[in-house]
């Protein structure tokens, strides 16, 4: 038996990029799920011969029951005064029904690791493959939203498998056995008010029930949209205060709110219709079993035991049609619901490792190349124009510029979180598109210029610099970013929990953990965008020093808006627009007297003037 954490390998979508899946069929969303289930192949028959005892216990019932009540009825006349219950038949009709609970719940319980298995499979492969699309497709998503379907989609395995072994085919069973029954024991117009009964309640089940399917979806994606606009309102809480705007907020979550509750009205209406239709089928089809019935006990056809058998009969087939709409409208929901998942699971991968791509082979410090890298995130606005530069093996290379110039998007083409357009990047050589991605990102450490953390301790985000170090080289890396005297003040140390996203912590602490974490991570190549923007001076010029003994011997890429922060770089590369538009040492550029000289010039004026109260043009400049 194969283990649950093994996930079979299902083909993606044949949709062409860009274009939505087309919608699939129940059946194909079905197909999806059996080879998670046929994991458990031996279970799932096992379950089956179960299932088909406790059935066959069941409709025993009803024929012991006639048995018993035809030996218990006194012959008219008869003088008989005292009536010997017969015990054989009273013990057989307990172990029949003892025996339908024990067959349920042995099924229940053999069946319980392939529906848990299933769902946990289903899960963890979603899970993974969402980390394995690109940052685009993170950037777009809503996560409120995006959450719920995968809540869903978990359940909804579980319903549908829940549903359909546990209900549908025991009723089929069933329905199948009572007939024969009726049809041996009596006359086929049993069998035909049954069938009759059965195909009109089945017919205007699936019809009423498709018809409602719209409504149902209509409140699901309501529902999906309001928790995506909560969730939203939630992560950016601080905003929403920052501009006085909860109430702006409350009246937008409370239109959502408005829509859904129509929507749930108008579904909730037409189940009502269902609900109704479905008991007049039955309760006429039940009358005419009975009326039949009752006239054969009276012209001797029949016995009293007959009667009660056919009684009984309807009511083990009533009660499992009266959850038929049920069944029918949750295990559509399921599907649905199953599909959405399916759906994300076949997001293409924008990023994907090429055919036989190989890990990155590295030696020691590598040379890191952008060879005429063109690049645009949308195809009518291009970012980088045919940028080229090396940053050699052990050397550090800075790239200034105003934002929006492509600075941060060098690191993101370096991480290969995007595909450039023409050019390539090159470590040692290496063509970083025809290596695995894990390896190139394994070789990279980053502090970025805005650090989001885990909602956990201050170690475990240390640490997910490199997870099994422990604690001691947290604290050595802690020491090394100058943020361990400041998490020994806390009361709770190291276990300090730093909330969501980082949020308990300020902006220069939060840094420092990120600091923190890519010294322990320890890799051959660093980027620092923005490393020491949220700092103060003092920190900043102690931090430095650090950042600049960790990137000795490694080769380094500084993003920067600072220019005090760079002018020990190796090489200093100055963007505008995409373009390069100067490049050299700190000296060798303020000597040009261009671009870079201008930026100096003006952040220096900034800071001479920041102690008292700058002239107005020199404060806009600085601004």
């Amino acid at each position: 038996m194969r283990r649950a954490s093994s996930s079979p390998t299902l083909p993606l979508n044949d949709a062409p990029p860009g274009q939505p899946a087309q919608p699939r069929s129940d059946w194909a969303t079905l197909r999806r799920l059996l080879p998670y289930l046929w994991q458990y192949k031996w279970r799932v028959m096992l379950a089956l011969g179960f299932m088909v005892g406790a059935k066959l216990a069941n409709v025993g019932v009803p024929v012991l029951l006639k048995e018993l009540v035809d030996a218990m009825t006194i012959p008219p006349g008869s003088a008989q005064a005292l009536l010997v219950v017969p015990v054989a038949l009273l013990l057989a009709y307990g172990l029949l029904r003892l025996s339908t609970s024990l067959f349920t719940e042995l099924r229940e319980l053999v069946f319980a690791k392939a529906t848990e298995g299933a769902t946990r499979s289903i899960a963890l492969q979603v899970f993974g493959h969402l980390h394995s699309l690109s940052l685009r497709f993170h950037l777009e998503r809503q996560t409120g939203g995006m959450t719920r379907d995968i809540e869903r989609g978990t359940r909804g395995v579980q319903s549908l498998i829940s549903y359909s072994l546990y209900s549908i085919f025991p009723t089929l069973i069933e329905v199948t056995l009572v007939l024969t029954l009726l049809g041996t024991k009596f006359d086929m117009g049993y069998v035909w008010i049954t069938l009759a009964a059965l195909v009109l309640y089945v017919y205007f089940t699936v019809t009423v029930t498709e018809w409602r399917t719209k409504f149902r979806r209509e409140m699901n994606e309501l529902e999906s949209s309001s928790q995506t606009r909560a969730v939203d309102s939630l992560l950016n809480y601080e905003t929403v205060k920052y501009f006085n705007n909860e109430a702006f907020e409350a009246r937008r979550y409370d239109e959502a709110l408005e829509k859904l509750r129509k929507a749930r009205l108008k579904s909730q209406s037409t189940l009502s219709m269902l609900n109704t239709g479905q008991q007049l089928v039955i309760a006429v089809a039940l009358v005419a079993m009975l009326w039949r019935a009752t006239q054969g006990v009276a012209d001797g056809s029949m016995t009293l035991g007959d009667l009660v058998m056919v009684n009984a009969f309807m009511i083990q087939l009533y009660i499992p049609l009266g959850f038929l709409g049920v069944l029918y409208r949750e295990i559509k929901q399921s599907l649905t619901d199953l599909d959405k998942m399916f759906t994300l699971l076949e997001k293409e991968r924008e990023i994907a490792d090429a055919p036989g791509a190989l890990p990155l082979q590295l030696d020691g410090p590598p040379t890191v190349r952008f060879e005429d890298v063109r690049f645009a995130y949308e195809p009518a606005r291009q970012i980088l124009h045919g940028i080229s530069f090396e940053i050699p093996a052990g050397k550090t290379v800075a790239v200034v510029g105003p934002s929006g110039s492509g600075k941060s998007t060098l690191a993101r083409l370096l991480y290969r979180f995007y595909d450039i357009g023409s050019g390539a990047i090159r470590i040692n050589g290496q063509d970083i598109r025809q290596v695995t991605q894990g390896s190139v990102r394994q070789a990279i450490g980053i502090v970025p210029q805005d650090t989001v953390l885990f909602n956990d301790s201050i170690e475990y985000n240390i640490l997910y610099g490199r997870p099994d170090a422990g604690h001691d080289a947290a604290v050595a890396a802690a020491r090394a970013a100058h943020i361990h005297d400041f998490i020994e003040r806390l009361p709770q140390g190291y276990a300090t929990v730093v909330g969501e996203r980082g949020l308990k912590l300020s902006g220069g602490e939060k840094q420092r953990v990120a600091i923190a974490r890519t010294l322990l991570k320890n890799p051959p190549i660093l980027i620092f965008d923005e490393a020491t923007s949220a700092l103060d001076s003092a920190n900043e010029r102690a931090i430095q020093a650090e950042l600049r003994s960790a990137a000795r011997n490694k080769t380094a890429l500084v993003i920067a808006h600072r220019l005090s922060t760079v002018v020990d770089a190796h090489e200093i590369i100055v963007l505008e627009h995409g373009h390069i538009v100067e490049r050299g040492t700190h000296a060798q550029l303020l000597a040009q007297g261009g671009v870079y000289a201008g930026m100096w010039a003006l952040q220096q004026s900034g800071a001479d003037t920041a102690a008292g109260s700058p002239p107005a043009s020199a404060a806009g400049a600085t601004a």
